[in-house]
């Protein structure tokens, strides 16, 4: 292995260790110790997973670097390629001026992702509960996630990129920097698609007093700067705006793509099954689940508190790709982080994250092991057992705090 790799991975090692110093957790020696450990550790594991090479990196990701290095870097940019948002290829482009690998490189932005990701959750968990020894907790689950270490490190993934601005966004909601909440929100969304899961968060904070109306219209003025770097080489303006609507087809006509969905129980043949309607009727229940919790959040208003925040961020980011159709195999990774901030938060309603962390896998292990460890379907029965957890803490925070308003901190010993 390159030793330049080495020496930005004991970067990105220590980047996760002054974060935690700055958090102010790392009270004692004993503290510093094991965050010491356990984080050469996490990133030794990874380290081990840089030479893996999937059938994505091989046939996608290498030849879109390989194209922006034979055409000139950031000058090709303008071309239509692949399927990801203007965010990420503007690293791609940047990769291919580096003699380091490209798998690495891409690997290794991943990586330095995984640290931002634990550390939101960290942040976050910290606006629900003030416990030291809980909040490392958290860091170190998530920063030791099976689906947070395979996603990058070994897959080549960037879902951890917009789950880590994602809950980020949600964070500086919660500690009153709503435009630096909104702005993460869209580096969320500019970053991949899959960020809607979590957009209705924004109207529940709004809800809350978080926002005001007008803090919305940073959404789009941040998203046209974002994407401005590729206009300005030539990339139509239209075009760039549009191209989540654009690429719309390329998700596959599927109702299902190896994903713990509401779909994973139903066996359908294409021929026979009227699959637009099928897919109309996932989109439209999305939409109703939706908007009851919005709806029951907008009566309850008074009684939003943080909690009730991280409890409708796990239900929108387990129950709205549960329900659409065309989901894959990684479309729940925002639900495996915001569960582990559920649990630690919410003791009793720990068992929602290897819940969830379960149903990921068999998704995880159908694509790299190209083989089902179990059907599917086990996977959605596991969700709907989540999904129940979270509806039930939800009720429950809105019913407690239904007399006291909207207090934030959850203190006790949940």
């Amino acid at each position: 292995m390159d030793f330049r790799v080495i020496l930005i991975l004991i970067a990105e090692a220590l980047f996760a260790f002054l974060l935690l110093l700055r958090a102010g957790v790392l009270k004692s020696r004993r503290a510093v110790l094991v965050s010491v450990l356990l984080i050469a550790a996490a990133f030794t594991v990874r380290g081990l997973c840089l030479d893996y090479m999937t059938l994505d990196y091989k046939d996608f990701l290498s030849k879109w670097v390989d194209f922006y290095r034979q055409n000139g870097g950031f000058k090709a940019l303008h071309y239509p390629l692949g399927n990801y948002n203007i965010p990420y290829l503007y690293f791609l482009c940047l990769f291919s001026y580096s003699s380091i690998n490209d798998l690495y490189l891409i690997k290794l932005l991943s990586i330095f992702f995984d640290v931002l990701l634990a550390y939101g959750a960290m942040m976050l968990l910290g606006k629900v509960k003030e416990s030291i020894p809980a909040r490392i907790a958290c860091f170190f689950t998530v920063l030791f996630l099976p689906t947070v270490i395979l996603n990058g490190s070994l897959w080549a993934q960037c879902d951890s990129i917009y789950v880590a601005l994602a809950v980020l966004a949600i964070y500086f909601a919660l500690d009153d920097r709503p435009i630096l909440s909104v702005l993460f929100f869209t580096l969320s969304f500019g970053f991949k698609l899959q960020a809607v899961f979590l957009l209705p968060v924004m109207a529940v904070l709004w809800l809350k007093g978080k926002y005001k109306l007008w803090h919305f219209l940073l959404f789009p003025v941040f998203y046209v700067l974002l994407v401005l770097p590729a206009v300005a080489l030539g990339k139509p303006f239209l075009e760039t705006l549009t191209l989540y609507a654009s690429q719309t087809g390329s998700i596959g006509d599927g109702l299902n793509y190896n994903s713990p969905s509401v779909y994973a129980f139903f066996q359908y043949d294409p021929s026979v099954t009227d699959l637009a309607a099928a897919s109309r009727v996932g989109i439209i229940a999305a939409f109703v689940f939706m908007c009851v919790i919005l709806a029951v959040c907008a009566i309850k208003r008074r009684s939003i508190t943080n909690g009730v925040i991280v409890a409708v961020s796990v239900l929108f980011a387990v129950g709205i790709p549960f329900l659409l159709p065309h989901m894959h195999d990684r479309y729940f990774f925002a639900a495996d982080v915001l569960t582990v901030v559920m649990a630690y938060a919410y003791v009793k309603y720990a068992a929602a994250a290897p819940l969830t962390q379960f149903a990921s896998l068999l998704g995880y292990h159908a694509y790299l092991k190209m083989r089902y460890l179990l059907l599917m379907d086990h996977g959605a029965r596991a969700l709907i057992v989540v999904l129940m957890l979270g509806i039930v803490l939800f009720a429950q925070l809105l019913s407690a705090n239904g007399d006291t308003g909207a207090a934030g901190m959850h203190t006790d010993a949940e």
